[in-house]
């Protein structure tokens, strides 16, 4: 039975044990209700329109598109939506993404089920939650320049294996200009090398691997 009391949630994840272990948290709080359970972006848009929840835990990787795309997609008609991130990745790209598209918190899948259920409690109550292992991440990065969207394209190409000749090709620019971005890309990240460049990356969660 809802009490007025209680958070209505919607969690969207397309991994069935991972639902399973959310409802399973949500449940066992006695101010919390699970109303709804997505496994993509598309039914996940569709289920908040239907539903409107208190709070939707999303997450940043589902098979159809990001969880940001979808983010954005429900703010567009709900502005004070409240959607709480969830990843396994700790890279710090997608979390400030997440948070300049309006998320309220971030959470990691791996947090003890009482961390994520505070998280919820925080958000409904109107506050916007950052795990200090995240806000340390952040601002660790704040002051560094971020890659533009061609410099990610050369990034990715480069992960890939193809050399500047190559990179050049595919992307319709001069193999000059390739080297002019692999230089400006491994001064922002900080790389000794190519190699490193795409590691750094993929470990700050800019490019996956």
């Amino acid at each position: 039975m809802t009490t007025l009391a209680q958070i209505r949630i919607l969690t969207v994840d397309d991994h069935p044990l991972l639902l399973e272990g959310l409802a399973a948290v949500i449940q066992s709080q006695p101010d919390m209700v699970l109303v709804g359970q997505a496994s993509n972006c598309r039914d996940a848009i569709q289920q908040f329109r239907e539903l409107q929840p208190d709070v939707t835990l999303m997450d940043l990787r589902l098979p159809d598109m990001s969880g940001i795309d979808a983010l954005i997609a429900i703010q567009a008609q709900f502005p004070e939506a409240r959607i709480i991130m969830m990843t396994t990745f700790e890279g710090d790209d997608p979390i400030q993404r997440a948070l300049q598209a309006g998320a309220r918190s971030y959470i990691l899948k791996s947090m003890p089920p009482k961390e994520i259920a505070d998280v919820i409690r925080q958000v409904h109550a109107g506050k916007k939650r950052v795990p200090p292992e995240i806000a340390a991440q952040m601002a660790e990065r704040f002051g560094d320049e971020k890659l533009t969207d061609r410099e990610i394209d050369v990034l990715r190409q480069t992960a890939g294996g193809n050399r500047n000749r190559d990179i050049a090709g595919k992307l319709f620019i001069a193999e000059e200009t390739v080297k002019a971005h692999m230089k400006h890309i491994m001064e922002k990240l900080g790389a000794n090398d190519r190699t490193q460049a795409v590691a750094i990356a993929a470990r700050r969660g800019i490019i996956q691997l």
